[in-house]
């Protein structure tokens, strides 16, 4: 995300990162990369742990919620996202793609900073907040707790039919 922020069609868009959330592993390389890039000016850091009262804070912030992965099984990122309408971006890794339909909440790109890039300035170019927000906000009831329970009823009580 870093290298996709120095992009030059990037740098000219109006935007600051927000890095929401605490590091798992050294920040060292990431604060390389903004040092090399001159980055410092474009980015928000919140990179203590967010308690739960704040998470709204952060999600309702982002124009998009990017996950730029270069390994992943799921996201709980990408569940929270949804419960807070925000659009994604996220890196064509693990399962994420399942939970994310291209072009209808989003983005699903290859995990480069090009790509990556590529699809932040279609976002701001093309003012695609509220048409991808829709279609989170379409796609957020198939998670739903009816829709669950409703899934869970079908495996316990399968009907005399199946």
């Amino acid at each position: 995300m870093l290298e996709a922020l120095a992009d030059a069609q990037v740098a000219a868009l109006p935007v600051k990162l927000l890095i929401a959330g605490e590091f798992y592993e050294s920040a060292a390389p990431y604060e390389a990369l903004i040092q090399k890039y001159q980055l410092e000016d474009r980015l928000v850091r919140a990179t203590d742990f967010i308690p739960n009262e704040r998470v709204a804070d952060y999600f309702c912030a982002a124009d998009l919620v990017v996950q730029p992965y270069k390994h992943a099984t799921q996201s709980g990122v990408s569940q929270v996202a949804y419960h807070f309408g925000r659009p994604m971006l996220v890196t064509d890794v693990g399962g994420l793609a399942e939970l994310i339909p291209a072009g209808v909440v989003g983005y699903v790109v290859p995990p480069t900073p090009s790509a990556i890039a590529d699809a932040l300035v279609d976002f701001y170019a093309n003012d695609r907040e509220e048409e991808f927000a829709a279609g989170v906000r379409q796609e957020r009831t198939k998670f739903s707790w009816e829709v669950m329970v409703t899934a869970l009823k079908e495996v316990a009580f399968p009907t005399a039919s199946s």
